[in-house]
């Protein structure tokens, strides 16, 4: 691949030279633009490259997104420990990453394949634009969609034209792959399906699923249809291990363990402790390492793994370095070669909540249920699936700061749900069973458990413990948590009167404790 990018990039710098260079200065041995196209190399070589900025980078992932979905905790007192993860916004870089390295390059790519009529490429290009923009609008609300590559003030899609632009290019992108299933020509550039297209329709249709799902309470008819719609395609929906979207990691190390092992910047989060201890979960094994120190762990010796509190007082890095790591196979490039973007077990979850939102198709919700936490078991290589879904009295823990004094970064556990699946339940606790276990099946992949907390206000997190946000970037109240990301500072200067219309479609200040559109925070029922 990077031979194909080497090219790409011979082609670019070629065609840059003026016609009378090029007619007198003819290369024999030159790669042409003719023969790149012949294996659709001109197109394809774009896709790796794009797939590969999904989950940016430290600032994007670790101090954002993971620590607000309470995956994993930071150990580095960062700008004297105000700074994103408490609430002051220092960094917001993923509005630049995906705009830069993802819409950027897919609207050229769209433009060369749609002038020479390879459609499947450019349908494949507006997949992941939606892949990337449903992500990004999880950060901030408002984005440019519709309008981007416009020249002078880009005008920003309100959210709810937004996710109506991402159903409506599904409808065309899954019609085009349901269509040509036999289309071979994307397996050179493909590392997640191997060019299978019909695979490709099958994670189409499961995002729209998902994005159905994320707007369920704040437009429950346009929910219902996209989901239906999604549940009743012949396209199928993932619902296998073996059918996981996954992102190759092209050589490179996972990420987080970068973070974790190079510069010792992330560890096990309290809440991922408390969660996975109190339930025995046996994932716990897969996900993190244990501790040397035993007496980090006093109150629960026979599961030696200890988490630091999202938002929590630290006060050198030192003093939290001996706490859990993440597992060490996540360090060996050569063992952990894909990412996690969208698996078996989250569309059973989709399909459970589906169910007690009662949509056509999604049949049973203790069978989704039990069939997704059994997928993430099944995922994990852990095993005792079986008498873990029959647990009806395991809880989580309360926290214990075994460094600072008490009370200190200390929370007292308010999840209610117990695991196994209780028929008589209200809707309400039965979907708290259901979050509680997406979220926990969500580990690598937190973007979607930041937006069903928000979204449902599942697990009960605990809030963070030293609340940094001021009038900068707006104050989260106290005991309360950060909704969205602030519109970025590049935009602001350079596109005032877009942001200007963005805020104003926001429905509130451009401050983190505005709610986004589909978070209504109402009841979910």
């Amino acid at each position: 691949m990077k031979k194909l990018l080497y090219l790409l990039a011979m082609v670019v710098a070629f065609n840059s030279c003026t016609d009378d260079f090029e007619e007198v200065n003819t290369n024999p041995y030159q790669i042409s633009t003719e023969s790149l196209k012949q294996d659709f190399n001109h197109v394809g070589a774009f896709y790796p490259s794009m797939l590969s900025q999904i989950f940016g980078n430290q600032v994007d992932h670790n101090l954002t997104n993971v620590s607000y979905a309470q995956h994993l905790a930071q150990p580095t007192p960062f700008t004297g420990n105000v700074n994103n993860t408490t609430y002051y916004i220092r960094w917001n870089g993923y509005w630049a990453r995906e705009y830069n390295n993802i819409m950027a390059p897919a609207k050229q790519v769209i433009e060369l394949a749609e002038a020479d009529g390879y459609f499947m490429f450019a349908e494949w290009a507006n997949l992941i634009k939606i892949l990337s923009m449903s992500r990004v609008t999880s950060f901030y609300g408002p984005i440019i969609y519709t309008d981007f590559g416009s020249e002078g003030d880009v005008t920003y899609d309100s959210e709810q034209d937004l996710y109506n632009a991402f159903f409506s290019d599904l409808d065309r992108i899954i019609e085009t792959f349901n269509s040509n299933t036999d289309y071979t020509g994307l397996s050179d550039f493909d590392a997640s399906y191997g060019g299978d297209v019909a695979m490709w329709a099958k994670y189409a249709n499961s995002l729209r699923l998902q994005l159905a799902m994320r707007v369920s309470k704040v437009d429950p008819a346009l929910a219902k249809t996209q989901g239906e719609k999604a549940l009743a395609d012949p396209a199928g929906l993932i619902e296998a291990n073996s059918e996981n979207m996954n992102i190759s990691l092209y050589g490179n190390k996972f990420h987080p363990a970068q973070i974790c092992f190079e510069w010792n910047d992330t560890r096990m989060s309290a809440t991922m402790e408390s969660v996975l201890v109190g339930y025995q979960d046996p994932r716990i094994h897969s996900f993190f390492d244990p501790v040397d120190d035993l007496s980090l762990v006093s109150d629960h010796p026979e599961f030696p793994y200890k988490g630091i509190r999202n938002g929590g007082e630290l006060v050198a890095k030192d003093d939290h370095l001996p706490f859990s790591t993440i597992d060490l196979s996540f360090n060996d490039p050569g063992a952990v070669t894909e990412r996690k973007v969208l698996s078996a077990d989250e569309v059973f979850f989709l399909k459970a909540e589906a169910a007690l939102r009662g949509w056509v198709g999604a049949g049973d919700a203790q069978t989704n249920y039990e069939d997704g936490v059994k997928a993430s078991f099944e995922l994990w290589g852990a095993g005792g699936v079986d008498a873990y879904l029959a647990d009806n009295t395991s809880l989580p823990i309360d926290y214990d700061e075994p460094i600072y004094p008490d009370p200190i970064n200390d929370f007292t556990n308010q999840i209610t749900a117990t695991i196994a699946w209780d028929e008589s339940a209200d809707n309400e606790t039965k979907l708290e069973k259901i979050i509680t276990q997406k979220w926990i099946a969500a580990y690598t992949n937190e973007m979607e458990a930041w937006v069903d907390f928000r979204r449902t206000g599942y697990p009960k997190l605990p809030p963070v413990y030293q609340n940094s946000s001021n009038s900068d970037w707006g104050v989260v109240p106290e005991g309360e948590f950060i909704k969205r990301m602030p519109f970025v500072n590049d935009e602001r200067e350079n596109n005032p009167a877009g942001v200007a219309d963005a805020t104003s479609k926001l429905g509130g200040p451009d401050e983190i404790n505005t709610r986004l559109w589909w978070d209504t925070g109402g009841p979910n029922f």
